[in-house]
């Protein structure tokens, strides 16, 4: 499979076919995505183990069920979602907030309950599983993280920002950001490099 070919084949690109078509077969899913049925059965198991879709099967006569794959109420909520706007508006009002500490405690809030969002995803009992799965969670968002494990502690980069509109309008989603791994990977991160401040990259930093 290519780096383009991956980029596209995601769990949310199953997830948007499912809310166009209704309904797909793995063979359908496979001709449009230009991928190998087994890699979309994989992609298909992950999403029927977290309650995105269900599968049903059909038999016409004697010959082995058919099975199509469509989306549940769960995968329907999170399908086709776009939040850019709101998420603008949002950050806003957290911009107006004038008084430092109650912003952290509102920021450190915020990353916790996207953890508990991603919790799901990221589930591996080592940090070394935590951070493989988080670098796939952020890939499928087309925000590739790159993992170094070269030195004595892991370091993450990010080559894309997650939040760049939201970035340049304030620094402090930076802060959230290293705030959400911290919660996610339950250890301390430090942000040691920001593309904000003029470095190629934001690095952080795991202690």
């Amino acid at each position: 499979m290519t780096t383009s070919s991956f980029v596209a084949f995601s769990d949310l690109a199953i997830l948007d076919l499912l809310r166009q078509r209704e309904a797909m077969t793995v063979v359908e899913f496979a001709e449009e995505l230009q991928v190998t049925a087994t890699a979309v059965r994989q992609r298909l198991n992950r999403l029927m183990s977290q309650e995105l879709i269900e599968r049903t099967a059909t038999r016409h006569g004697r010959g082995r069920p058919k099975h199509r794959y469509r989306l549940t109420v769960k995968g329907l909520r999170k399908s086709g979602s776009n939040f850019a706007d709101l998420a603008q508006a949002l950050w806003q009002e957290v911009r107006m907030i004038r008084d430092p500490e109650v912003r952290r405690g509102l920021l450190q809030r915020v990353a916790k309950r996207m953890a508990v969002m991603y919790a799901g995803t990221i589930a591996g009992q080592t940090l070394e599983q935590k951070l493989l799965e988080l670098t796939d969670l952020f890939g499928e968002r087309r925000v590739p993280l790159q993992l170094d494990t070269s030195g004595a502690l892991p370091i993450l980069r990010a080559v894309t920002c997650p939040y760049p509109e939201l970035a340049e309008q304030d620094h402090s989603i930076c802060a959230m950001e290293r705030l959400l791994f911290a919660e996610v990977l339950g250890t301390d991160v430090r942000l040691s490099g920001c593309r904000l401040e003029g470095h190629s990259e934001c690095t952080f930093e795991l202690n």
